[in-house]
């Protein structure tokens, strides 16, 4: 069986061909399937039913998030008597396999019959787990997506066919054109949502009314850190008498977590667990935490996510219309073209950044130069992979040009990991823990690390794609205008003139080797690392740097050359040379 990793397949992919499931399920020696409890169960018995293959292992991280959702499906379809489940285990010994069955309420291929596991795997072509594939009653594949169906819809996609899945997507479009603040938060079995004291509030109380749906999880870090903030903007508005209230989403599996985080907020909350938290997951497109989705006091979606906003403009994001947004973007593009240094570094008496040894450097003392905010951190590969080019390019510039410095901005867990990685720099840096450091990841948006903004003398930013050039191009680059990239391509383009557009070279015989821009690469040749220009084959993935390629091309022509008529009477092909 295939290594683990989550299905990232949409589409229902059918096949016409129908298996019979005894020849399918059984063996020579084998007409049964087990329980975990030990019994057998004929497999005669299925006859006329719809199988779900589920095809997972217990040391597969997503088959164990998925199994919980599979089993909820399950025991409610168990009593319609015409479904069954059947494991066929990727685990790597009995014990494993026997702790993992041991959760399922359905039957499973033995252990022992590992024939008939590998020929299921390869029958249904598993090249990831969790992997599900649905059977109909006539053995036909009604759908090898079935991990990624019933995570969606669950209970909802039953007989999990392409023509309800089908059905279901039409009533979810048909949903969103016709919105409206019940169809999103009433469910059948619920038309209320509850507050943090456990009471339940009829949805028809909020309808009217500008409402935020959050969606959140206690435990991540990125929602820990934006709930107080959220709350806070929120507590503000209510003091002002808007008509605004949030409905918390928690896709918290922990009812205690939840119950902990939740107890302390002022707003709404649907019930922990709840089969609609997931269903609007899905509707709303749900793709980071923390999200805010604002529905209008028509239950019209008017933003998909103004947790950014809010964390930008608190209370000036409200009450999040089109028009607010356009003034935002005003307001931010002025405050843009304001900036200078001390706009950006100082704030109240935090006026100063730090050299070797605590020594304060005031801010003043770097206005009018070329500066680097370095936003990294030490538990972070990609910024330790990064800090030696950084150091390579800062010698090269700071040796040409005095009026340029970096300042390191660190994200780093502890006193003793920044002092750590801070010592090896050669720079500048904000203290740890410098509140500074949350407003200049609000002001440049910083998504991830390392990220590397270039600011010119005038305070204004140059560039956020620092990182980038800088591995490209290396000091050559500075100032990062783009004024000097444009006179670095320029070279670039002349430095290509006249080069062979195609090479058939030795070193890679199977494929012509075509002139390509190629970011940053490893040379197949050398070693060594190449940037801008490659003789790549693009069906190989295979890389030659130009100085690799046309040396080897010159020496193939010179030996060709120097084997032209060796001898009077004679010619040679370069493999032969025959009488003339």
């Amino acid at each position: 069986m295939a290594g683990g990793g989550e299905e990232n397949v949409t589409e229902i992919v059918i096949n016409d061909e129908a298996h019979d499931f005894r020849s399918l399920l059984s063996s020579s020696e084998r007409d049964f399937l087990v329980r975990n409890n030990g019994d057998q169960v004929k497999i005669e018995s299925l006859k006329e039913k719809k199988l779900a293959l589920y095809f997972s292992a217990s040391w597969c991280g997503p088959c164990r998030r998925f199994t919980p959702i599979l089993i909820e499906v399950y025991n409610e379809l168990s009593s319609r008597g015409d479904f069954e489940v059947i494991f066929v285990s990727g685990d790597e010994d009995e014990e494993s396999f026997k702790g993992y069955f041991s959760k399922m309420p359905w039957l499973a291929i033995p252990f022992s019959d590992s024939e008939t596991r590998d020929r299921l795997d390869e029958l249904f072509k598993v090249s990831g787990i969790p992997h599900c594939v649905i059977l109909d009653e006539e053995g036909k594949v009604v759908s090898d997506n079935g991990v990624e169906i019933i995570r969606e819809y669950g209970i909802e996609a039953y007989p999990f066919t392409q023509q309800k899945i089908k059905d279901l997507k039409d009533q979810e479009e048909a949903a969103r054109k016709n919105q409206s603040l019940r169809s999103i938060l009433v469910s059948p079995s619920r038309d209320f949502v509850i507050s943090s004291d456990g009471k339940k509030v009829p949805v028809s109380e909020l309808e009217g009314k500008t409402v935020g749906l959050y969606f959140s999880l206690f435990s991540y870090k990125a929602c820990d850190d934006f709930t107080p903030k959220l709350d806070e903007v929120y507590e503000k508005l209510k003091a002002k008498g808007e008509n605004f209230e949030i409905v918390l989403i928690p896709l918290e599996e922990d009812e205690e977590s939840f119950n902990q985080g939740f107890k302390s907020l002022h707003w709404f909350a649907l019930p922990v667990k709840d089969k609609s938290c997931q269903k609007l997951a899905r509707y709303f497109e749900l793709t980071t935490l923390p999200t805010l989705v604002i529905i209008g006091p028509d239950g019209k979606t008017l933003q998909s996510n103004v947790a950014e906003a809010i964390d930008e403009h608190g209370v000036l994001a409200y009450p999040f219309t089109p028009e607010r947004f356009t003034e935002l973007a005003e307001m931010e593009k002025a405050k843009q073209e304001a900036q200078t240094l001390e706009s950006i570094l100082v704030s109240g008496d935090q006026d100063f950044v730090i050299g070797k040894d605590g020594v304060k450097i005031p801010v003043t003392d770097l206005v009018g130069k070329n500066i680097l905010l370095y936003f990294s951190a030490h538990w972070c590969p990609p910024c330790r992979a990064f800090l030696p080019k950084l150091m390579d390019a800062y010698h090269k510039i700071k040796a040409k040009d005095d009026a340029f410095e970096v300042i390191f901005i660190s994200s780093d867990r502890d006193q003793a990991s920044f002092d750590e990685f801070f010592s090896g720099m050669p720079w500048l840096a904000l203290p740890f823990g410098d509140p500074r450091k949350a407003s200049l990841s609000r002001t440049f948006k910083v998504h991830g690390i390392p990220l590397l903004v270039a600011i010119g003398p005038s305070g204004k930013t140059v560039t956020k794609e620092a990182r980038d050039i800088i591995m490209v191009h290396g000091a050559d680059a500075y100032p990062f205008t783009d004024e000097r990239l444009k006179e670095i391509e320029a070279q670039i383009e002349e430095l290509a003139k006249g080069w062979p557009e195609k090479l058939k070279l030795k070193l890679h015989e199977e494929h012509e080797l075509v002139l390509a821009r190629r970011r940053i690469y490893s040379c197949d040749g050398c070693g060594e690392e190449g940037h801008v220009w490659s003789y790549y084959c693009d069906e190989c993935d295979f890389d030659l740097h130009p100085k690799c390629a046309l040396k080897e091309d010159k020496e193939a022509n010179d030996d060709s050359k120097g084997e032209e008529n060796p001898h009077e009477g004679w010619n040679c092909d370069g493999e032969t040379c025959f009488k003339v």
